[in-house]
This record gives C-alpha cells, structure tokens and sequence, in this order.
C-alpha cells in the first residue's frame, strides 16, 4: 500500500505543473553549487587543463605550432569534455537513489518524471557553462572565429543535443552501479576508448586506414568534424545530420531502458 501511495499523486501531476517542477528542481540542484563551490569544478577546471595540457603538450608535435594546434584542437576538446561531464549525470542520480532522495519526492505529488527531467536539465546548464568556458579561455589564448557568431550557438546547440543523448546513458549507469564511484569508474573506462579513437586530436587522414573508417563513423568523430566546420567553415551539413542521428538512436535505445531500470529500482525501494 504504501508504495502506491507513493506514485499516485505524481499520476494526477499535469504536463505544465510537471514542466515547473522540472525547473524547480533543476534550480535546486545548481543552487547545491552555491554551498559547495567544487561541484563545478569537474566542469571549470577539468575541460580548461585538458585544453592547456594537450596544446602545450602535443601541439608543437603534432600541427608545427601550439597557435595552428589551437585551432584544429578547441572544437574537438569541447566535443570530448561533453562526453566526460556527462557521467555527472549518472554520478547525481545514483547519489539521489542510494541517499534516498528519490524515495522523498516520490512521497510528494510531483510527476514522476520530473526529478531525472530536473537532474538532466541542471546538467544541460553545467555542460552549457563548460562550452562557454572553454571558447573564452580558446579566446584568450588566440583561438580565432573564421565563420560567424551565429555558428558558435549552433555548434553549442549541436553539443548540448548529443549531450542529452548520452546522458540517458549514464542515467543507465547511474541506476544499475552500486555506489557514485562506481559510476565514474564504469562511466570513464567506457568513455576513454570512444574519445580518444576519434579525430578530436589528430586529423582522421593521419591514422592507419584500417582505423580510418572505425574513426569516420564514431559519434565523437562526427560532432567534432560539425564543429570544426561552424567554428572554422568547411563541411557542417552531413557530419552535423550524422551526428544528429547518432543522438536520435542513442536516445531511442537507451531512454526507454533507463526509464524501465529506473523504476524497476524505485519499486524495489518502494
């Protein structure tokens, strides 16, 4: 009985009193950040020493010069620092189960859906954050824009769309793993092959050409490439529709099954 009590009132919840509670607990989850500052720093500092440490590093290797390096590199660590801060999403959300927090609001006529939709949503904004931070430190240290503003939005859209997409992924992750390190574990271990066999660092012509076609249809390869081609010009059109359907399948595949590991987990609880 009583967990029907539970998810009765969320049942009754309308679309647009679901939508408010979604941001409100969205809003609830950056306010966390104001108490303790570091929670943003997996998204700030991580993605700014990446960026130093593979330009400074491999730079003058790998393009002649740290400046060209720069160029070709900043959409491709922007790609791959989205790919990393998503396991927060995972890394949250199995905080929230194992703390009981999910259990708290179940017991609240709020919709169902709304506290992974404000979990989800808080990250979007961390990602965004990440995205803006890394093209002004780009900036400052002489990335140059070659197309127009209006394509740097586009590619943060693009990002932040394939961001939702994989972060179904970890919400998966963030169900089924016993604790939050866990997650980060499984989530990283996944996530280093995925990135780093891909175009973000090297041009895909520079790789041996049995990898060449492995590297072209990686997710990874193809959002770098749109971005690249909205930040620098050159091809946006097709990587942009390729990475656009890689984030359609992602979703379709893992949403429904995070949402049925999810609520298997709740009942349980419940």
């Amino acid at each position: 009985m009583t967990g029907s009590h539970h998810e009765t009132p969320a049942i009754r919840v309308s679309l647009l009193a679901g939508l408010q509670q979604t941001f409100t607990l969205a809003w609830r989850t950056l306010l966390q950040i104001r108490h303790n500052p570091w929670e943003l720093g997996d998204f700030s500092i991580q993605p700014v020493l990446f960026l130093l440490l593979f330009l400074f590093v491999f730079g003058g290797a790998i393009a002649g010069s740290t400046s060209d390096y720069l160029q070709f590199m900043l959409p491709g660590i922007i790609v791959m620092n989205m790919m990393f801060v998503t396991v927060y999403v995972g890394h949250g959300l199995n905080t929230d189960l194992t703390k009981g927090v999910f259990d708290r609001l179940r017991a609240l006529p709020i919709a169902r859906w709304a506290p992974l939709a404000g979990r989800i949503l808080a990250d979007l904004v961390k990602q965004a954050w990440s995205i803006l931070l890394l093209l002004a430190v780009g900036f400052l240290l002489g990335f140059r824009l070659e197309t127009w503003l209006g394509a740097v939005l586009l590619m943060g859209l693009l990002v932040l769309t394939m961001a939702l997409a994989v972060s179904w992924i970890m919400v998966l992750v963030g169900v089924v793993a016993r604790d939050p390190e866990h997650v980060q574990l499984f989530g990283f271990t996944a996530l280093f092959p995925i990135t780093f066999v891909s175009n973000v660092f090297v041009p895909l012509e520079s790789l041996p050409g049995w990898l060449q076609p492995v590297v072209a249809l990686n997710p990874v390869s193809t959002l770098t490439e749109a971005s690249r081609g909205l930040l620098l010009g050159g091809p946006v059109l097709e990587p942009a529709l390729w990475s656009m359907a890689w984030a359609a399948l992602i979703a379709a595949v893992f949403a429904p099954v995070s949402l049925w590991a999810l609520n298997r987990r709740l009942a349980r609880s419940g």
